[in-house]
């Protein structure tokens, strides 16, 4: 006994129900999860080869590479940003892994301290939060238009 889809495709031409097959196979990709990765953070491997107080910036970045970005201030510190992003079909990217290394160097240049954080070490952190509100709530475009009448005097409409 054949099935609804065999007895059907069977009354279709191969190039027909090739379409449909590649239509089917397109759908499905589209749909497909996407991953994204962003920026280098060195493995831990890496990060063992480094010596506290023997290596230099210069010797660290033979090692592991340069930072993505350094301390604002001054250079004592090496920061390595690593994300990976999570993108599915209409809906926003999601960060599903953070890794920052940071590696602090001392006033004699050496390296002092290496430190890794993860995406659940994070805080949200807001820079900013002006919010400009409009103080004409409830007022229409025309109402506003009215007021402006008796604000007039006759020495501001002669000149």
């Amino acid at each position: 006994m054949a099935t609804i889809a065999q007895a059907a495709a069977a009354g279709m031409p191969r190039h027909v129900r090739l379409v449909i097959l590649g239509l089917c196979l397109a759908l499905m990709a589209a749909c497909a999860t996407v991953y994204r990765n962003h920026g280098y953070a060195p493995t831990d491997l890496e990060l063992s080869a480094l010596e506290l107080g023997v290596d230099t910036r210069e010797t660290t970045a033979e090692k592991v590479g340069l930072p993505s970005t350094s301390g604002l201030l001054n250079d004592d510190q090496w920061f390595f940003v690593q994300s990976r992003f999570q993108e599915r079909p209409a809906r926003p990217p999601l960060e599903i892994d953070r890794q920052v290394v940071v590696i602090s160097f001392n006033e004699g240049g050496t390296v002092s301290n290496v430190e890794r954080f993860g995406l659940e070490d994070g805080q949200v952190v807001a820079l900013s939060r002006r919010v400009t509100e409009t103080n004409i709530k409830g007022v229409s475009f025309i109402r506003q238009l009215m007021g402006n009448f008796g604000r007039l005097t006759t020495d501001q409409l002669v000149n």
